[in-house]
């Protein structure tokens, strides 16, 4: 029993370090090869990553955008906004739900970023977390936190309650 056991300990240890299975492997490049486009400002490479039915939330409440949404936004920041979009750390994490509400394969990103702007406001520095379902290789939804008023704080905002 102790043998198997030890085997079965070993075999664990070694699918972690190993990263997981094909699929899950496969989907978290996937995923950095999207940080990249991000970071790159590569709109062609994000369109080819993006399902065409591709919808992305985040990180408001609210907001919500499709696949052509994305591109445009993307390429029209990356033209006028940002000077530079730097993952100075990043930690993924594939996962696949098997059921539910959830079911699919996903993968989970947490990410430090640095934001530089063209008209020279920043840098901000932000904690960003995104969840990438994916299918057939490409990204189907996505979801998107980080703390905009903190953003918005080191851009030189600040937040004044109404008057009562």
């Amino acid at each position: 029993m102790k043998p198997l056991l030890f085997v079965i300990i070993i075999c664990s240890l070694y699918s972690c370090n190993a990263g997981g299975s094909k699929t899950e492997r496969e989907n978290m490049g996937i995923a950095k090869k999207y940080m990249e486009a991000v970071e790159t400002k590569n709109v062609a490479m994000m369109d080819s990553l993006l399902a065409d039915d591709y919808m992305g939330y985040g990180p408001s409440i609210g907001d919500s955008t499709n696949k052509q949404e994305a591109l445009k936004g993307w390429k029209d920041n990356a033209e006028h906004l940002y000077k530079s979009i730097e993952y100075t750390r990043h930690k993924e994490l594939a996962v696949t739900v098997p059921d539910g509400e959830a079911k699919g394969d996903w993968v989970l990103n947490w990410a430090y970023l640095t934001i530089k702007y063209k008209d020279g406001r920043g840098p901000v520095n932000l904690w960003v977390n995104a969840v990438y379902r994916i299918e057939d290789g490409k990204i189907v939804h996505s979801r998107t936190f980080y703390n905009e008023a903190d953003a918005l704080r080191q851009l030189g905002y600040s937040i004044v309650p109404p008057k009562k």
